[in-house]
């Protein structure tokens, strides 16, 4: 059920961020329409006086360095922006209802009161062995003292209680308890009466309270395996991390891909290129977006710590936190792999259609890696080749995270595939920063992919 509560969830939070998308863009695209309207010379005047504003802010702010001064302008943008804030509060709300359902539900459980009544004695070692038997059986038991077995009999008849005990060896019902019309919960009415034989069996083989005691309250032997288990905690939280990974790198690799495009068409780039270069302008967009994911994914995490531990939810308790540390570091790894490609993608796009056209294909390793990842963490195995994909970039921050989750992996694999993600992403920045720089100038024509590697650009 857990699982089907946050798969609930996660669907919601798309839902929803796809539907504040949509909005966005057609709120733009009126904007844009009433923009077209006003004459050239207006229009001209406020192109000219946002790009002298930007200008004005990186030379304002070059004691924080060229990469710096863009980072903080993007951090402060994404930050202000509703889209940020309403993205935030729709991801709090989803996995705050994650946790707090399975939590209701639970406690919406109770007890079921069973009345057992009791002719003669009944030793506290036997009373205390009914309860537990009924704890295990969602029963809360309590008992009624009868003055004499036709009492007992007269209580049965009109339900004031729901079985007898008589003298600790001999249970008395109503009706049988395979009538349809009981009552009488008929797990507990068998266990008791087996227990109940059981400590007349020690009573009548001599043995002494105190060594029935000692005998029942006997401890299981310790069972051990040779092959560690994957605890159900720690695929919860990996469910919950990949996720949260899914959601966040669809998010702000796509507001990359935006806004590297609407600076080219609005040709603002052009002034930013005139006072920084394009690999600094490239990596203080990424470097301020990814602080923004970082900011947010911890808020996130500290967010369902709090609620779990407030409403007393198990979804949550004993999260290693290993575990934990692992969901972080592969959505920095994950963002740090993918931004680089939406970057040089969103370079190559003019216009809103091409955006959604270039995002598509990109996602694609996303989406995959989310999609067997979350089956794999399902069935609680992971085969051959899923443990090869976590080597691989494109798939590693799914798939090493849910084998950590699983407990199928040793440390030095994690480090391995930690050091091939870091290797891949610094071939990935150094192609998207050369298709950056060709390709984020070029207005008013299609960039073709020969130019982008050394050729020269079509006329």
């Amino acid at each position: 059920m857990k699982y089907v509560f946050i798969a609930v969830a996660a669907a919601v939070v798309i839902a929803i961020r796809v539907s504040v998308f949509r909005i966005r863009r057609r709120r733009r695209a009126a904007g844009e329409h009433g923009r077209e309207m006003d004459t050239e010379r207006s229009a001209a005047t406020r192109t000219r006086s946002r790009r002298r504003d930007l200008a004005d802010s990186v030379h304002n702010l070059n004691r924080l360095g060229d990469v710096g001064t863009i980072a903080m302008r993007e951090i402060t943008e994404r930050v202000r922006g509703r889209i940020f804030r309403v993205g935030t509060l729709v991801i709090l709300v989803a996995v705050a209802a994650a946790i707090v359902i399975p939590a209701l539900d639970k406690s919406s459980s109770k007890l079921t009161p069973q009345t057992v009544g009791v002719v003669g004695s009944l030793s506290p070692l036997a009373r205390h062995v009914v309860r537990g038997v009924g704890s295990a059986d969602q029963d809360s038991v309590t008992f009624v003292s009868e003055p004499s077995l036709q009492a007992a009999k007269a209580d049965l008849l009109s339900g004031r209680v729901d079985f007898v005990i008589v003298d600790g060896v001999e249970i008395l019902l109503d009706q049988p308890v395979t009538s349809s019309s009981s009552s009488i919960d008929t797990t507990l009415v068998e266990n008791a009466a087996t227990y109940l034989g059981v400590l007349e069996a020690y009573r009548t083989a001599g043995l002494t309270p105190a060594q029935i005691v000692h005998v029942v309250g006997a401890k299981p032997v310790a069972v051990h395996s040779l092959r560690p288990g994957s605890k159900s905690v720690a695929r919860t939280t990996s469910v919950i991390g990949i996720v949260l990974l899914f959601v966040m790198l669809t998010q702000y690799c796509t507001w990359i891909l935006i806004g590297v495009m609407q600076e080219k068409s609005s040709r603002v780039v052009e002034v930013l290129l005139a006072t920084v270069r394009p690999i600094q302008l490239l990596g203080g967009k990424v470097l301020g977006i990814g602080l923004v994911a970082l900011g947010q994914a911890v808020l996130v995490v500290a967010f369902a710590l709090v609620v779990a531990k407030a409403v007393g939810s198990d979804l949550l308790h004993g999260t290693s936190t290993l575990v934990l540390l692992c969901e972080l570091l592969w959505l920095v790894l994950g963002y740090a792999f993918y931004c680089w490609m939406y970057a040089a993608a969103g370079s190559m796009a003019e216009r809103q259609d091409q955006v959604q056209t270039l995002a598509l294909p990109l996602s694609i390793p996303i989406l995959f890696g989310y999609i067997y990842s979350i089956t794999a963490l399902s069935s609680g195995h992971a085969d051959l080749f899923f443990k090869v994909l976590a080597y691989v970039p494109f798939t590693a921050p799914f798939c090493m995270s849910v084998l950590v989750g699983l407990s199928q992996v040793a440390w030095w694999q994690f480090v391995a595939s930690v050091v091939i993600t870091i290797v891949g992403t610094a071939v990935m920045a150094t192609v998207a920063a050369q298709i950056y720089r060709r390709a984020v100038l070029q207005t008013g024509a299609r960039v073709h992919l020969r130019y982008l590697f050394g050729g020269k650009a079509a006329h």
